[in-house]
């Protein structure tokens, strides 16, 4: 489960945007084999004054906290490639802002401490999880 939280100041994102961007978000999941329905965006507007960077107020700011969890990052190889297409994908969205301090991190958890409808997800790439793709929910297995 890629869980991707936005934080932002207001007037960074309209509505179609935050569609547009989670759409693409689901896409590349989707195109390295992961169920869609795994993949959650959420998007938290916050007001300049609580929007903190180096203990000052900031007016245009974004923080993207991302946890990925179906999968791992096996070396640094990859976790720079991961790195470098979150920032292909952030890109167009930031640079229409200026003076705009934006940031992101991934965590990456153990698929042990992760369920779905009160169900483990089936073991990546397994036959189980390309029927959950290919329906796009959940079913015992």
């Amino acid at each position: 489960m890629p869980l991707w939280t936005v934080h932002h100041t207001p007037g960074i994102f309209t509505d179609t945007e935050k569609h547009e961007l989670a759409a693409r978000i689901a896409d590349h999941y989707e195109q390295v084999g992961l169920p869609r329905f795994y993949v959650i965006t959420l998007f938290h507007e916050t007001a300049p004054e609580n929007f903190y960077v180096g203990g000052e107020p900031t007016p245009v700011g974004v923080r993207v906290t991302i946890d990925h969890i179906a999968r791992r990052n096996p070396d640094q190889e990859s976790r720079r490639r991961t790195t470098q297409w979150i920032n292909r994908m952030l890109q167009p969205s930031m640079a229409r802002h200026p003076d705009l301090h934006w940031e992101f991190h991934v965590d990456e958890t153990s698929e042990e401490l992760w369920m779905i409808n009160g169900l483990v997800p089936p073991p990546g790439d397994s036959a189980a999880e390309k029927r959950w793709a290919k329906q796009n929910s959940t079913s015992p297995y």
